[in-house]
């Protein structure tokens, strides 16, 4: 693992969200040796990671079920972080219910607005009504201090041993192969070849000349490197100012990843990496 500038390895990882979210079991996941700090937004883990008050941060930028995270691809660039690694986590649903519960107890179950929507065929087949929650984690600690037998929620079954809930159905989303990625963020950046398969992400702006994406992008197809990702997004509200975040496969390092970077310089008018770490296993 990375040493920081103390001489000492990271100890405190935030995320998004109250003890119990998904964030924080992708904390669990991929770094259970980190004490996971609870942020109330994005940008309050960001700052928490640059106070020192954690050392690492867990973002998550895309769901195989609905698509990127929003806004933290306007986040990323500006925030400082460099990313270091990424995660991928399978997102399993249970419904909880207070200890003692049954499921054929439950008449309402609440939860953050998509993840009620992962659950239809569920919710429908047991008779249960939808309720929206703020959170999933927060619906959970509602449905403990609530006290009330036929209210569910739906949540992670980390939420249920935080609050003390039971676990009346497991994995009762509709699509089984639902995933989040995520970004573990530093403020130092870490560019050393820790694994065989490596990633490198970047954002860049395209100069204003016909042509322009083409011809940056060219240089990834003749250097036969891989770009796994590519998202525009507009800058500051304008319709005339497009940012690119991208990921591709390989270490700037590498022949070929230097020769198309180089290239996209060329046809850009700003570049900057945000990052390079090992790809994570389900890639491959």
């Amino acid at each position: 693992m990375r040493k920081d500038e103390t001489g000492g390895g990271p100890t405190r990882i935030a995320f998004q969200g109250e003890p119990g979210a998904y964030s924080h079991e992708a904390c669990r996941i991929a770094r259970p040796e980190l004490v996971a700090v609870p942020c109330r937004t994005f940008e309050d883990v960001v700052d928490t990671v640059h106070a020192g008050e954690a050392d690492l941060a867990m973002l998550p930028v895309e769901n195989s079920t609905y698509g990127r995270v929003a806004d933290i691809h306007h986040l990323l660039p500006e925030s400082g972080l460099h990313i270091i690694d990424e995660a991928f986590v399978r997102v399993h649903i249970s419904l909880l219910g207070l200890r003692g519960a049954r499921l054929e107890d439950i008449e309402e179950a609440m939860s953050h607005p998509v993840l009620l929507g992962q659950c239809r065929s569920f919710l429908r087949h047991h008779g249960i009504r939808a309720v929206t929650g703020a959170d999933t984690a927060g619906s959970a600690r509602h449905v403990a201090e609530a006290g009330n037998r036929a209210l569910g929620a739906l949540a992670s079954e980390l939420a249920a041993e935080i609050y003390g809930l039971d676990i009346l159905a497991r994995h009762v989303e509709d699509n089984d192969t639902n995933t989040t990625r995520f970004l573990i963020m530093s403020r130092h950046p870490d560019y050393a070849r820790r694994a065989e398969n490596m990633m490198t992400s970047f954002v860049f702006r395209v100069r204003n000349i016909p042509a322009a994406l083409y011809k940056a992008l060219g240089g990834f197809a003749t250097n036969g490197v891989n770009m796994t990702k590519l998202e525009s997004y507009m800058v500051n509200g304008s319709f005339s100012a497009t940012q690119f975040y991208a990921d591709i496969e390989g270490h700037p390092d590498d022949r070929n990843v230097r020769l198309a970077l180089e290239e996209l310089e060329y046809f850009t008018s700003s570049m900057k990496i945000l990052g390079v770490y090992p790809a994570n296993r389900p890639r491959g």
